[in-house]
């Protein structure tokens, strides 16, 4: 097992193959499907055969990208010489692929930007930065492979969304170095940046509002909780997908240091989103299993709502 950073390592793998199915985590986001498209796309550019392959469909609104319907839900191809998991901290986020990927006697190749990410294939190439598309492109090129206008798109897709609009703390001068070189191959900024943020549906607008009714406060205002419920999205029409950049919100809220979504899975049972200006919620979600980045992480908790409040509370707390 190969677990340094080494891009010349997994770019190697990815020459040599022919056929590769290529993994993101279940639940995807703009980087998960940013990261895998765009290298599946460069490799079948170049004559290979590639799958990705992920356990739940992309969400809607990312079908702006027409290339989004390449994403499979099955595996339905075999033979593959090589196994490629990009933006997954750790095998289970696969999900249902998760099994298929540890049992795989191919090589196999781990591309993320996840700090809990502890090198679980064969070939890693695990750096901290901003997003799995900051490290792709230079994948993809040591790879011999080409940054088309449609893989750049895809890959401004997942710097874009991941870096929250170049926002968060962990942008660099690289992560604009990055973006600019994908500019310069045809990435529509524009189009990303209105499609992701500008855009929505009446369905999300009155969830949002319904959520945010929710908000409450702990640890001295320094903690700030919202809850979307399943009666919410039954009564609003809107999909969990929907939900994605509530949890921000609370935290342009003067002296609130981090914010938790909760979204209600099913009863008793409830995915938790942590966004933080400064604390690391990765140790708070590690606590209950998940994990992350330092500032943005995930995990999920079983129990009541007011259960799982306080002991995420507490949880933030030794962490604040």
């Amino acid at each position: 097992m190969t677990t340094e950073n080494s891009v010349a390592a997994v770019a190697a793998r990815i020459k040599k193959a022919q056929k590769a199915a290529i993994f993101c985590h279940a639940r995807p986001d703009g980087d998960a499907l940013g990261s895998g498209l765009a290298l599946c796309l460069a490799m079948r550019a170049a004559g290979k055969t590639a799958d990705f392959v992920c356990e739940d469909a992309p969400p809607e609104k990312f079908f702006f990208i027409p290339e989004m319907a390449e994403v499979c839900t099955s595996l339905t191809g075999s033979d593959y010489d090589l196994y490629i998991a990009v933006d997954c901290a750790d095998i289970a986020r696969m999900g249902e692929f998760g099994h298929a990927y540890s049992r795989f006697k191919g090589d196999t190749v781990n591309i993320d930007h996840h700090v809990s990410n502890k090198g679980y294939a064969k070939y890693n190439c695990v750096r901290v930065c901003s997003a799995t598309c900051e490290i792709m492109p230079e994948v993809i090129r040591a790879a011999g492979l080409a940054i088309s206008e449609r893989v750049a798109n895809a890959l401004m897709l997942g710097l874009i969304t991941d870096s929250g609009t170049f926002t968060h703390s962990d942008v660099t001068a690289h992560t604009f170095s990055v973006a600019a070189d994908l500019r310069a191959a045809g990435a529509d900024v524009n189009k990303i940046n209105y499609e992701m943020f500008s855009r929505q549906k009446k369905a999300r607008a009155l969830l949002f509002s319904r959520t945010l009714a929710t908000m409450r406060f702990a640890l001295d205002d320094r903690l700030a909780f919202i809850l979307v419920t399943q009666s919410a999205l039954d009564e609003t029409g809107a999909n969990r997908s929907m939900t994605e950049g509530f949890v921000d919100y609370p935290l342009t809220i003067d002296g609130v240091e981090v914010s938790i979504a909760l979204l209600e899975m099913k009863k008793g049972q409830y995915k938790a989103s942590l966004r933080s200006k400064r604390a690391d919620v990765n140790a708070v979600a590690s606590t209950f299993g998940g994990g992350g980045h330092v500032l943005a992480s995930g995990c999920m908790l079983f129990g009541e709502y007011e259960e799982v409040v306080e002991r995420l509370t507490y949880a933030v707390y030794q962490h604040i």
